[in-house]
């Protein structure tokens, strides 16, 4: 379950700054991509995903693309139910 945990969270982070450096709707987009993830939303994912991303997970020698990844939010749905998922946009 961690491994899983630690698998999704560093996928947020690693799309988390790729949209950082965006405009001034940023906070709402993270929101909806944590908000989305939070509860397994495959159609919310999916909408924020480029259909040629690839979630890269260097700790564990992962990269997915866009279906695998969507594919793999049931085992991510389990690990998360009942948390919570805090982030914070640092001014740069």
């Amino acid at each position: 379950m961690h491994r899983v945990c630690r698998k999704f969270l560093l996928a947020a982070a690693l799309l988390l700054s790729a949209i950082v450096r965006a405009s001034a709707d940023d906070g709402a987009i993270i929101d909806r991509w944590y908000s989305a993830l939070l509860v397994a939303d495959r159609t919310e994912l999916s909408e924020l995903l480029s259909d040629d991303v690839r979630m890269k997970l260097d700790d564990i020698g992962v990269v997915q693309d866009k279906q695998e990844f969507l594919a793999s939010i049931d085992e991510w749905q389990g690990a998360v139910a009942g948390a919570t998922i805090r982030h914070r946009i640092e001014k740069s």
